[in-house]
């Protein structure tokens, strides 16, 4: 078992401590943390918010949630009780220059690490970083964590960085995807930069398509009034999805220096080729769930989720096509999709190789299928490897597609930190490499938004699809014309 490396003493101030990432996400990561040994005994979680709420209270909601999203088999009463003991709560508001801010000063360690994670609003991360300066709260060992959404277009993410770059140095700024601290994404430097088998085939001559697939089964969740303002496209494929398609289409970095594996994400995300308007109608499909039924039970459609009756022009499934223009990619097509109520909670990618060029096989003595590697986010994470091989026994040669299996909770026989665990300690430690660069954020939006003023500027509505299907019609028929299919084994 890899040794646990140990972080030094921290304060982790958390704004917006009540909630539902506070307490869905981090607090069990944070208690996962300390249950394992690497959050030091005199640390502290400090909850922050408007709410009128003594240490108590806070220490109440956080053993709900610990008792809500933490196994029963996880949870030792003593240890619970010492993680309850680190945490403790101030009311302030991040909008007023006020004595609680004074307050608050006094009560932070000022030789301690300092992490200040915005869980609020993206329209809050400027004026609390604002604050977090005017009061003399920002040391040399703090740094500032941003959740995602960064802005909800070009110019507001542009705002958002220079106003938190007013405060904090690039250095000191952590822009948190937590997909990017999965384990299985983690495993996709090591699969291609520690396995020269793969890294030599990762090429426009052996690769034929990559399918980056990242579905849910829930609805809005309560979170219409965002998810609304919002949509599939800047929720998850802005960011998250982008983010798995620089990993993929990424050159080897010269090294794991955080900068250098981001410069080469970067000339990624600008090696995309941007969407004319007139290209985005046959390269993009957007949909919108209608009512449908999920594991056999009825589940309502988006407008009744949202609680209105007039139509909304918002996406809640989005596939698209795209290419990345550099010599290793030419000509491969990379196809993502992403939406709500879809049959499967699934993150996958899909690396579609390239057929034989001709068979010595005869068409009887094969169920043929080019060799595929799924990589696997969630549920279960982990990688399958199909390939063709012979079937066992006499009576002449018969080929059948057999799949290589790695699970990694599995095959290494233990449970993998949750993908928050690992970045909130990265955080502590000041390694930035699994987080975003500002440069990254603005390309990404830079090649999203032409998308985004396309769809803007077309009459039509997204197109409906039953909740429980794979999407519109339309998404299939975008991979289809092309001669390939999107993969269906992850049903």
């Amino acid at each position: 078992m890899p040794q646990i490396i140990p972080v030094a003493t921290f304060d982790c101030v958390v704004f917006g401590a009540t909630g539902d990432l506070t307490l869905r996400k981090l607090l069990p990561a944070l208690y996962y943390r300390f249950r394992d040994g690497q959050m030091p005994a005199k640390s502290r979680v400090i909850g922050a918010a408007r709410s009128k709420l003594s240490d108590d209270d806070f220490r109440g909601r956080a053993t709900k949630a610990l008792e809500k999203h933490v196994p029963a088999q996880d949870r030792e009463a003593e240890t619970v009780r010492r993680f309850l003991a680190q945490l403790h709560y101030v009311s302030i508001d991040a909008t007023a220059n006020d004595a609680d801010w004074s307050r608050f000063k006094d009560l932070l360690d000022p030789d301690r690490i300092r992490v200040f994670y915005l869980a609020t609003s993206p329209d809050l991360y400027g004026p609390t970083c604002k604050a977090l300066g005017t009061n003399g709260l920002v040391t040399d060992k703090s740094r500032v964590v941003l959740e995602k959404p960064i802005g909800h277009d070009a110019a507001s993410a542009h705002g958002i960085i220079e106003s938190v770059g007013r405060v904090f140095t690039e250095a000191q700024t952590f822009r948190i995807d937590h997909y990017l601290g999965k384990e299985t994404v983690q495993n996709l430097m090591a699969l291609r930069f520690a396995n020269t088998i793969f890294e030599r085939l990762w090429t426009a001559d052996v690769i034929d398509h990559v399918q980056i697939t990242v579905a849910e089964t829930v609805g809005l969740e309560g979170r219409g009034g965002y998810y609304d303002k919002s949509g599939a496209l800047r929720d998850m494929l802005q960011n998250h999805m982008l983010q798995l398609l620089c990993l993929i289409a990424m050159d080897p970095p010269v090294s794991l220096n955080a900068d250098r594996v981001r410069d080469e994400k970067l000339k990624v995300l600008r090696a995309l080729k941007p969407m004319e308007q007139h290209e985005v109608a046959g390269l993009t499909v957007r949909g919108q769930y209608a009512h449908g039924a999920i594991d056999g039970k009825p589940v309502p459609s988006y407008l009744a989720d949202l609680g209105s009756d007039e139509p909304s022009a918002t996406e809640s499934f989005v596939a698209l096509k795209a290419e990345v223009r550099t010599w290793r990619w030419a000509g491969v097509p990379f196809y993502l999709r992403t939406g709500k109520r879809l049959p499967s909670k699934v993150s996958e990618i899909v690396i579609q190789f390239r057929k034989p060029p001709f068979s010595i096989f005869p068409p009887e003595a094969a169920e043929w299928r080019p060799n595929t590697l799924i990589i696997r986010l969630q549920p279960e994470e982990g990688m399958r490897l199909e390939m063709m091989t012979k079937d066992p026994g006499p009576g002449g040669l018969r080929l059948s597609p057999t799949g290589l299996d790695i699970s990694f909770e599995k095959t290494f026989g233990k449970r993998f930190p949750d993908a928050y665990e690992r970045l909130l300690m990265d955080t502590v430690r000041g390694n930035p490499t699994l987080f975003m660069r500002h440069d990254e954020v603005e390309a990404a939006w830079a090649w999203v938004e032409p998308i985004l003023e396309a769809w803007a500027a077309r009459p039509d509505h997204p197109r409906p699809y039953p909740a429980g299907s794979w999407g519109p019609t339309a998404a299939i028929a975008l991979i289809e014309r092309d001669g390939r299919t999107w993969n269906e084994q992850m049903e």
